[in-house]
């Protein structure tokens, strides 16, 4: 994610203050995963749109896909708080862990089938964790994994066709207008601190 000052912010006003914003960057690209909005001291625009790009590519090369990571994650979690004491913690694992049962076992095995010929590093990660999964949660998920696992990977391809041929995908943008033209003072972290100034203003 870029360093990104957003309308509104003390950021912004400090950067506009210096004369650093970039004239005519549209509101929708501002989310800091594009490019830089401002006059960088040692990076040009073109050049943080490059290195993002870089980063995100090597990020997804070494450490697969988010939904991966998820389930890894999600996998950790149940193993670790399966069988605690606590039946409040158990029935809050048991809970996240049912995606893993069914569904996330169907998306780990379009994953692994699809990064096979690209990058197996990565696909026998995956390939690990779903099998993993299916150990712990039984026959429901090998079904769900060889059901619903073709299909999605059909589905991956279709969509990685459709962006390779220039189809995107932009939601409609919301703006809302606070405090655009007024950086309001950030408050002390204690209220007391702000006592007095109260009280001498309405003594006044």
């Amino acid at each position: 994610m870029l360093y990104t000052p957003v309308p509104g912010t003390p950021l912004f006003h400090e950067m506009q203050e210096q004369g650093r914003m970039l004239e005519g960057v549209d509101l929708a690209d501002i989310h800091g995963q594009d490019r830089f909005n401002f006059k960088h001291a040692a990076i040009s625009r073109e050049d943080s749109k490059r290195f993002l790009d870089w980063a995100f590519r090597r990020d997804f090369e070494r450490n697969g896909p988010s939904i991966y990571r998820i389930c890894r994650t999600t996998l950790e979690g149940w193993l670790r708080y399966k069988n605690d004491p606590d039946a409040r913690v158990k029935a809050r694992f048991a809970r996240e862990a049912r995606s893993l049962r069914d569904g996330y076992t169907a998306a780990l095995w379009a994953m692994e089938h699809h990064l096979a010929g690209s990058n197996e590093p990565v696909a026998e990660k995956i390939r690990s964790l779903r099998e993993q999964v299916e150990s712990e949660f039984g026959l429901f998920a090998r079904v769900m994994a060889r059901a619903l696992g073709p299909v999605m990977l059909w589905s991956a391809r279709r969509e990685e066709r459709r962006l390779a041929a220039g189809h995107t995908y932009e939601p409609t943008t919301i703006i809302e207008r606070r405090n655009w033209t007024w950086t309001a003072p950030l408050l002390p972290a204690s209220p007391l601190a702000v006592l007095p100034a109260i009280e001498e203003s309405s003594a006044s």
